[in-house]
């Protein structure tokens, strides 16, 4: 056996120890249409991959609006996604800052969806990374405070692939991953894992790092299992 072949088994090894997808279904607990006397509100939280850059016809493709289409009419999802954000408040252009922070917040949403830290993971971002913990509580704390008291779920960054000049799956794998299971754990949020449907599928990518629309489909047929505790039934 080769050393990357006995790497990448490892790696995989570690990823199903530390990530929900791993956990039996008996764990998962479903969004329920009827505890809601309105439309369900999901904000979805992110960077570029949730604002879809890069994918085709992104209004009717980015994982969140394909997501729309997967739970029907009984829920309003609203995309949040910035291109470029960062989790991080000292990185090159925290999330914190942006306008879709502010409108999220507005927005009151029953469920949050926060996918942020693959661009934390650059060279000039991830010198703070020590600070990445205590950012991403206070941003849960914010949210859980909204009087819809929101659920809210915290997902693993999508796999990056192998050749970007400054955003690394090393540092997505081996200190983003375990700390996000560790920020779970202490704020009883939920996980979502993006980044194993996506690991080793380079035909669902535009780039090194952004998810083509078959990518984003894959992403939003995961957010919508870990909502609804179904798998997506296609016809």
């Amino acid at each position: 056996m080769s050393k990357k072949t006995l790497k990448t088994i490892l790696v995989s090894v570690v990823l199903c120890l530390v990530t929900v997808g791993c956990a039996p279904s008996d764990k998962c607990t479903p969004i329920r249409i009827g505890d809601y006397d309105s439309l369900i509100r999901v904000a979805c939280i992110g960077d570029s991959i949730t604002y879809g850059l890069m994918v085709e016809n992104r209004g009717q493709n980015s994982y969140p609006a394909q997501l729309a289409r997967m739970l029907g009419d009984k829920w309003d999802i609203r995309n949040f996604g910035v291109s470029g954000a960062t989790m991080l408040k000292a990185g090159d252009k925290p999330y914190w800052q942006q306008k879709a922070f502010a409108e999220a917040l507005v927005f009151e949403p029953d469920v949050v969806i926060i996918k942020l830290g693959t661009n934390d993971t650059k060279p000039v971002n991830w010198k703070y990374g020590h600070r990445f913990i205590a950012d991403y509580k206070e941003m849960i704390d914010i949210f859980a405070s909204l009087p819809t008291q929101p659920k809210i779920w915290i997902c693993y960054p999508a796999y990056i692939r192998p050749g970007h000049r400054t955003i690394r799956e090393s540092v997505a794998v081996n200190e983003q991953i375990p700390a996000i299971k560790r920020i779970a754990d202490k704020k009883g949020a939920s996980i979502i894992d993006l980044h194993t449907p996506l690991l080793g599928k380079p035909e669902m990518y535009a780039d090194k790092v952004h998810p083509n629309a078959a990518g984003a489909k894959i992403l939003a047929e995961t957010v919508y299992q870990a909502l609804t505790c179904k798998k997506v039934i296609t016809e």
